[in-house]
């Protein structure tokens, strides 16, 4: 699938000759990623061509005279597109002409210069690992040098991966982003304004029943077993008071897999929940809790008389989303480098044959997509195992895995013109059948 690359905003700059050139600030999932100029991607265009040929997406035209507005706003949506649709082709994503011109500009963007560094990556539990890594060094690499530290199964990376975290008062933490594969850990923590924020290792899938794939794993077993412990204590997931006694008498004996075994029964084991946030249902301006997993979206949703109501939003009912930037940043460097104000995602859903729209207001609404995007690849996952006859691609860290398989939802992602309101991605979800390229 697409990833959520988007460019509001861009500034003109002098340059060494008396003229001026445009750099554009470049947000992956919301936060500033890199800020690049048009002939720096034009160049990179013409690299990735000589490699993959026509298979590229069309790349804005030059202009040899002075852009009016207008043809300005053109150009900055058609390189928003380009970068939305160079992303969709995983060999593209793996190789070296593409790592290395990202891996670049992150560094160019934030004035940090290639060099040795200690990076420390924190477990479920607490406690933290400290990576001795480069600053250049890419999410994936620190992930495998990671997962070699804590003894994890090369085959089991793509279960797993790397998140920006931020630990709020009262030990709470919210999940801000996972990092993607080619994103520079050390660059995203340092350029990040989020206050103590780190750097996070958690499972990266959000069916619980793919535990079972990781059980001959002991050390992917303790990761998922810390994860359990945390999400119940942080009370993202909710058990009984009598699955918290047995539970805790588990915890006691050390049983971790019969543990697991009862976690698997828990209300919303193994969801990610979303800082409390605001829907506009059943009526607009709701306070909700959200949580994503299991392919489902489920909203604890206070009314105006302070009476809370669950509502649950079946994943394979979900025809389309998309995230939606409602305001402008202003033409300048700082100190925004997160789009993580009056954001949107909305949702198209149907029920009886009737379709209508649900609308949730968070700051999370990237990290949301995300979640809905992996709900998809994990159906994938599991029906490819379920029939192995069948092919199709579903991506993973560092390589993908190709089945065969015939599927009820479709999805895909594009960028749409950016007005008043700013449609950062949308995707459609719509019943039909997966395409390998659509993933």
């Amino acid at each position: 699938m697409k990833m959520h690359f988007c460019i509001p905003v861009s500034q003109q700059r002098p340059d060494g000759l008396g003229g001026r050139y445009v750099l554009y600030s470049v947000y992956l999932d919301g936060f500033l990623f890199c800020r690049v100029r048009y002939s720096q991607l034009h160049r990179w265009n013409e690299q990735l061509r000589r490699v993959f040929g026509n298979s590229l997406p069309p790349f804005p035209p030059k202009h040899y005279l002075a852009m009016t507005t207008s043809m300005a706003d053109e150009r900055r949506d058609q390189l928003e597109q380009y970068l939305q649709n160079v992303t969709v082709d995983p060999n593209m994503l793996r190789s070296d002409v593409f790592v290395d011109f990202l891996k670049l500009v992150q560094l160019d963007t934030f004035s940090i210069t290639t060099k040795k560094v200690s990076l420390d990556i924190f477990l479920p539990d607490g406690r933290s690992i400290k990576v001795e890594a480069l600053t250049s060094d890419t999410a994936e690499r620190v992930l495998e040098v990671v997962s070699h530290k804590v003894g994890l199964c090369r085959e089991l990376l793509g279960f797993f991966g790397l998140f920006l975290i931020q630990f709020c008062k009262e030990g709470k933490l919210s999940v801000m982003k996972k990092l993607v594969d080619f994103e520079l850990p050390y660059v995203s923590l340092r350029s990040s304004e989020v206050e103590n924020c780190r750097i996070g290792l958690r499972k990266w899938y959000l069916d619980p029943s793919l535990d079972s794939r990781l059980m001959d794993c002991r050390a992917a077993v303790d990761l998922i077993y810390m994860q359990a412990i945390q999400d119940i204590e942080e009370e993202w997931a909710k058990p009984t008071e009598e699955q918290k006694q047995k539970l805790e008498a588990l915890r006691k004996e050390d049983n971790q897999t019969k543990f697991l075994e009862l976690s698997r029964e828990v209300r919303h084991y193994g969801y990610v929940q979303l800082d409390p946030c605001t829907c506009d249902y059943p009526e607009p301006g709701c306070g909700a809790v959200i949580s994503v997993g299991n392919n489902e979206i489920s909203c604890c949703v206070t009314l105006p008389d302070d009476q809370t109501r669950d509502v649950i939003f079946q994943m394979n009912r979900v025809k389309c989303w998309q995230v939606t930037f409602l305001g402008s940043l202003l033409d300048m460097d700082g100190p925004q480098q997160t789009l993580n104000q009056n954001l949107e995602l909305r949702f198209q859903y149907g029920e009886d044959s009737h379709w209508q729209w649900f609308v949730i207001y968070t700051q999370q609404a990237f990290l949301l997509s995300s979640c809905l995007k992996k709900m998809i690849s994990d159906k994938m996952v599991k029906l490819a195992a379920e029939n192995p006859e069948m092919q199709i691609e579903v991506p993973e860290q560092g390589k993908s895995r190709k089945y065969h398989v015939q599927q009820s939802q479709k999805a895909c992602s594009s960028f749409l013109p950016r007005k008043s309101k700013i449609k950062i991605v949308e995707v459609d979800c719509g019943f039909g059948t997966i395409k390998e390229e659509d993933l």
